[in-house]
């Protein structure tokens, strides 16, 4: 069965976190995550979010290896099972995640790589004086299409560059909003299987990942309300040849379940 939650409901609700006006054609928010958010700030609003982009990890796999992901669910919110959009490929589904309108609408409908010219939360964020970042592998869909902001990109030619990186914005403080992309699971599934010795290894290395950006959000928000969470844009399934792949109407690649904690400030 496919998942009820479209993950074009997410936008506004992370809009919503922040207190600003949501992308011009986003669909409604998420409802769970809107009420996590009022049941712990109680009316105030998160002052920065931190979104870890891990590439293709299915429901699947999180409920298969769900023993993996225990240090981090220990100190998770909420988890939201999110469906994907199709054609379930990245630069389609960063590019709802990030505008809240489905493919049609956004205009990305395959596996292109094309600024989206639509309102997305990087322009409500930078109408409302926020300050947005993406932290991203060169080359990779999340690199290319949020293109021409007035934002800053750190694009790397490693995932542990990147994490880096992402670990030096959220300890400076600086920016209200951090897109952190990891797509070494989803190229090691591609040619080993999803279940591969190999993209297992990954996996972890994504959870290990958000693990240390967790504990550096808990570190540095003190005075900062700030919601994080680790947040994939399709899922994947095993194909002949034991390789992996993604991008059909089936539920191994449009399930995905999102993982947040919203950390209070103590001021």
């Amino acid at each position: 069965m496919i998942n009820n939650i479209s993950l074009d409901s997410l936008c506004a609700a992370l809009s919503y976190a922040m207190g600003i006006e949501a992308p011009k054609q986003a669909a409604p928010a998420c409802r769970e995550l809107v009420e996590l958010v009022d049941k712990k700030l109680s009316g105030k609003n998160v002052d920065r979010i931190i979104m870890y982009n891990p590439d293709a990890i299915a429901q699947w796999v999180f409920e298969k290896y769900n023993d993996m992901f225990r240090d981090i669910l220990a100190i998770t919110d909420i988890a939201l099972p999110f469906a994907t959009v199709m054609p379930s490929v990245t630069p389609v589904c960063f590019g709802t995640m990030y505008t809240g309108s489905q493919p049609k609408i956004h205009g990305i409908l395959s596996y292109t790589k094309p600024v989206i010219k639509i309102d997305t939360i990087f322009d409500a964020l930078i109408r409302n004086a926020k300050k947005p970042a993406i932290v991203c592998t060169e080359n990779d869909s999340l690199s290319k299409i949020y293109l021409e902001r007035d934002m800053d990109y750190f694009f790397y030619d490693s995932a542990d560059k990147v994490n880096q990186k992402a670990e030096d914005l959220i300890l400076r403080g600086e920016h209200d909003f951090i897109v952190i992309y990891n797509g070494n699971y989803d190229s090691t599934m591609h040619k080993f299987g999803p279940q591969s010795t190999k993209a297992l290894a990954a996996l972890q290395a994504n959870i290990k990942a958000y693990h240390n950006f967790l504990k550096l959000a808990k570190e540095t928000s003190k005075d900062k309300n700030t919601l994080i969470g680790f947040a994939m844009d399709h899922g994947c399934h095993e194909i002949d040849g034991n390789c992996g792949s993604h991008g059909l109407d089936m539920e191994e690649d449009l399930n995905i379940v999102h993982l947040y904690k919203l950390f209070r400030s103590e001021n």
